[in-house]
């Protein structure tokens, strides 16, 4: 029994220590910026929601209005993100996870007729649907303002 003790604890230990190492390794990138023009394709893992046009049915929000250009910087500052690019029609941002301090892009593409948004994890597969919660309340806050 002591052998089973020991090797779960061994098994929680190494699992801890490696999700604070994926942690460190996140805060490491940077946002995928623009690709021809548009933001970046979310990569195939749940992790990503995006309104561009190429986005999965699975992984597609809506843009936000033009409106909310202006405001998108307090807003991201109001709910714990960084701005670390901003110029004429493109914002991205950080957001980083309390515990482990997993990193999430979030950028902003001003469009023609609307604001386009891509919120993506920089490590792993699954978030438990956190970008599209972030996008959610961006979008809340900004909306409602």
């Amino acid at each position: 029994m002591k052998i089973i003790i020991v090797a779960v604890v061994v098994l929680l230990v190494v699992g801890v220590l490696g999700l604070f190492y994926l942690g460190y390794k996140s805060g490491e990138g940077e946002p995928s910026g623009l690709v021809d023009g548009e933001l970046a394709a979310c990569p195939s893992s749940p992790n990503c929601v995006s309104s561009e046009n190429s986005a999965p049915q699975g992984q597609r929000v809506d843009p936000l209005p033009l409106t909310v250009w202006d405001q998108i910087p307090a807003a991201i500052s109001d709910m714990g993100g960084t701005v670390i690019q901003q110029e004429r029609d493109y914002i991205a941002a950080e957001f980083r996870s309390s515990i482990f301090r997993f990193t999430d892009d979030v950028e902003f593409r001003l469009a023609e007729n609307a604001v386009h948004v891509r919120s993506a994890s920089r490590v792993g597969h699954s978030d438990m649907g956190a970008n599209r919660k972030r996008v959610d309340a961006l979008r809340k806050r900004l909306v409602s303002d």
